[in-house]
């Protein structure tokens, strides 16, 4: 049941990309072009989701399990450290440059859109070698 919850979750969440813009590179970068020719849809696209997420996080941070009954996984870190602004930093750099970000990538991967393949190989590279060089930061600690 868990899994066919996750699959669900992620299709409709590819599916609310899909219908809110968030997966069309041309879209997203005009958001980011505050200089140019501003699109703030994507704000409101933003603000609909904080909203419609604070009342079931409100609810899950007050919960020690979920609905299916899995112990409750929340984010545990408050700090903000050298690796999280880094980590910010590049994605906040590719997503500007590339208007693609990891779930619109998998949303429009066999859409025929070559960016989308050149984002996910860099995006999978990024991660290989963040986990490489994270256990080499661990073993060597």
């Amino acid at each position: 049941m868990a899994r066919l919850t996750a699959f669900l979750a992620g299709l409709l969440f590819g599916v609310g990309l899909l219908l809110s813009g968030m997966a069309n590179p041309a879209k997203v970068t005009g958001f980011l072009d505050l200089a140019g020719a501003w699109d703030p849809s994507l704000a409101l696209v933003m603000l609909g989701a904080v909203a419609a997420a604070l009342l079931p996080m409100t609810w899950a941070k007050r919960r020690a399990r979920s609905l299916l009954d899995q112990p409750m996984q929340l984010p545990q870190a408050r700090a903000l450290d050298r690796r999280l602004i880094v980590g910010n930093l590049v994605f906040g750099v590719g997503w500007g440059l590339a208007g693609i970000c990891p779930g619109p990538a998998l949303t429009i991967l066999f859409a025929g859109h070559w960016q989308a393949w050149a984002f996910f190989t860099a995006m999978v590279a990024g991660m290989l070698i963040f986990e490489a060089l994270d256990r080499r930061r661990t073993q060597g600690a």
